[in-house]
């Protein structure tokens, strides 16, 4: 057997591998002999079937498969062996000539090869790290959401703008009648007008309802109507409204009975101190956010500013083939242009994982998983497990594959945060995270 590989360009080649008959026949005429021995045919006791009957039956497809291990086999070592870094799989090339009846055998593939490039780190301090701030606006809302969660509810006899109003829509939808049943705070609806309409109306009345311009927030509307999240932020229709119950939520007075509830006995003793707390605590939540927006906004900056070219009618080819179902070629471009920025940076992350060795181990992710489990418990507030059953948790996550993978990008992730903060020039922005969520997400 030989192999010799032929550089078209600087991102492809193409690999010849020549097998002849003393390459499989050893192999073939083992299997064939097993066969034999087996064999059981009318007329024939076992062991004594011809050979020659078994070769005219089983011969040639026991060539085909024993021919395609050894190039399976070859193409693997080949790769290795060379450090050919490639891109996707060697496609075979067809050869309209091609025949299993020969001897000897001759197979061409197509090689897609990855580019050689250089990653600029000097940013040029065009990208940002935010510092996100969990200021007044946001202490005092969280305050008050906890407040309300453990509040009680008083039934009012009339709907006042504290009120939280349970009752029934009735509305056209998609041509059908539907019926939904909701509870809304007065704090949600928009404008005086609408508000005016809810203002001291009592259990049994209806109202008359627009739903443009109903809700602050048309996600309110669609929970509340139970509609369809893309239906909603056009939904302009007019609905009934009748009110089963009217309640006020009278939220949990800031005492030190309400303190060890939310925090634990005695870890905080006034409204100054839980305010101190809640914002501790949101600060080291907003870092994760902060650091996820910075990862994105870094691998933007790299991916526009790293040149190189790609083997692109390669991969498209690749793409045609590579799937369950062929595609088109229309479909193989559409796929190429969708995946092409991310297996650009995919191959920015390799480069530098390997220049910088950011690599992670088995007992990282272990570790990793450790913390996941832990902090699973403590969403729950529960202690952490004893080490056993952690051990047994952890041994069941590192038993999926998948979510190993998961767990290995998120090391990475972590790595490259820390990478990029070392090595980059960027900005440090201190925000609110009422500006750093419309920033972000708008």
């Amino acid at each position: 057997m030989n192999i010799t590989k032929q550089d078209i360009d600087a991102l492809n080649a193409e690999l010849k591998i020549e097998i002849n008959k003393d390459d499989y026949q050893p192999k073939v005429e083992k299997i064939l002999k097993d066969y034999k021995s087996k064999a059981n045919v009318p007329g024939f006791r076992k062991g004594h079937v011809p050979m020659g009957m078994i070769k005219k039956q089983y011969e040639k497809s026991v060539i085909i498969d024993e021919v395609n291990k050894l190039i399976q086999e070859a193409l693997n070592k080949y790769l290795s062996e060379e450090k050919l870094d490639i891109l996707g799989n060697p496609l075979p090339k067809i050869d309209e000539n091609f025949s299993w009846e020969k001897e000897d055998f001759v197979f061409d593939f197509e090689l897609g090869m990855a580019p050689k490039f250089t990653v600029d780190l000097d940013t040029k301090n065009k990208i940002s790290l935010n510092k996100i701030v969990a200021d007044k606006d946001f202490i005092d809302g969280e305050v008050t959401n906890i407040r309300k969660q453990y509040g009680k509810m008083l039934t009012q006899d009339e709907v006042t703008e504290e009120s939280r109003v349970a009752g029934t829509f009735t509305f056209e939808y998609k041509r059908e009648n539907k019926e939904q049943k909701s509870t809304i705070d007065l704090d949600q609806i928009k404008g005086k007008t609408n508000l005016k309409k809810f203002i001291g109306k009592k259990v049994g009345d209806t109202l008359q309802l627009k739903t443009k311009n109903l809700f602050k927030d048309d996600h309110d509307l669609m929970h509340a109507l139970n509609i369809d999240h893309d239906d909603a932020h056009n939904f302009d229709t007019e609905v009934k409204f009748e009110i089963s119950e009217i309640n006020k939520l009278e939220l949990s007075e800031l005492n030190q009975d309400f303190f060890d509830k939310i925090f634990g006995e005695g870890v905080v003793k006034s409204e100054k101190e839980m305010r101190n707390k809640i914002k501790e605590t949101a600060e080291v939540q907003f870092q994760v956010q902060a650091d996820q927006k910075f990862l994105n906004d870094a691998t933007e900056y790299l991916i526009e500013n790293t040149k190189f070219d790609l083997p692109a009618e390669f991969l498209k080819k690749w793409l045609k083939t590579g799937t369950e179902k062929e595609l088109t070629d229309e479909e193989a471009k559409a796929e190429y242009e969708r995946s092409e920025k991310g297996l650009r940076y995919q191959l920015i992350e390799s480069h530098l994982a390997k220049q910088h060795n950011l690599q992670y181990t088995y007992e990282e992710i272990r570790e990793h998983a450790s913390k996941v489990v832990i902090s699973q418990f403590a969403q729950y507030g529960q202690p952490a497990p004893a080490e056993d059953q952690l051990k047994l948790f952890v041994d069941n996550i590192m038993g999926n594959q998948e979510e190993v993978k998961r767990l290995g990008e998120q090391i990475m992730g972590e790595k490259l945060v820390n990478f990029y903060k070392e090595n980059l020039k960027y900005k440090e922005k201190e925000v609110s995270y009422k500006d750093f969520v419309e920033e972000t997400y708008k």
